[in-house]
């Protein structure tokens, strides 16, 4: 498999690390909305748990936008705080106009798809995002072939690869469907997007003048060595 090299003067540009902070910035952020929400309710025992997911129940329907806020204890919103902000941060930053159009869809396919698919219980957790984006950016790699993007995909495959684990049934006290649900969005959606966010790929001085010839300079090409903003 031939893997294209991303131009290093826009992987290193002043724009890339903008971009990468800003990746960190927003995934923290809802982070900290899920923190809060589990904080509030285990202060106040308020029970919001029992706003979850309940698959095929009308008002279980309202799970589809409160499942991956609420988690039942600390060990559950542990669980999925460091995966959540390291694929949430390579998503946003590697594929920042996938992410746009994809991020909306996990968020509430995810749980919409275990509402068809899942036992008659509670379902609770961020765990179905989690899966989404994890899929999502180590499929994505793949499928773009370029050393960074697979660079990023083997880190998540060697960090939460076992992960596949639990989106089979083979744990009755987790929600397995709520993982596999949300790994099939994110593939699906590694997919769909699978055109987009491709980054620029270095090339070098006689491939440009081979290629453009004498209308480099009257088209105003980018060159390799010219600063990215």
């Amino acid at each position: 498999m031939h893997l294209r090299r991303p131009d290093p003067d826009y992987a290193g540009s002043k724009r890339a690390q903008r971009n990468f902070w800003l990746a960190v910035r927003l995934t923290a952020g809802f982070i900290a909305v899920m923190w809060s929400v589990f904080l509030f309710d285990w202060i106040a025992g308020l029970d919001l748990a029992r706003f979850g997911l309940r698959p095929r129940e009308g008002v279980g329907l309202l799970g589809l936008a409160t499942t991956p806020l609420l988690h039942a204890h600390l060990a559950h919103i542990a669980s999925n705080t460091v995966p959540l902000f390291i694929g949430g941060v390579a998503m946003l930053f590697l594929y920042p106009n996938s992410a746009l159009k994809a991020l909306p869809v996990m968020y509430l396919g995810s749980a919409a798809l275990a509402w068809v698919i899942g036992r008659s219980s509670l379902h609770i957790g961020a765990s179905g995002l989690v899966y989404a984006i994890l899929a999502f950016v180590f499929v994505s790699g793949i499928l773009k072939r370029d050393l960074r993007s697979v660079g990023v995909s083997l880190m998540i495959w060697f960090l939460y690869g076992s992960m596949l684990w639990g989106a089979l049934p083979v744990n009755a006290s987790s929600s397995w469907e709520l993982h596999a649900s949300g790994m099939m969005i994110g593939v699906i959606l590694a997919f769909v997007f699978r055109d987009d966010d491709r980054p620029p790929v270095k090339r070098y001085d006689w491939e440009w003048d081979e290629e453009f010839g004498e209308e480099l300079e009257d088209r105003h090409e980018r060159r390799p060595g010219d600063p990215w903003p």
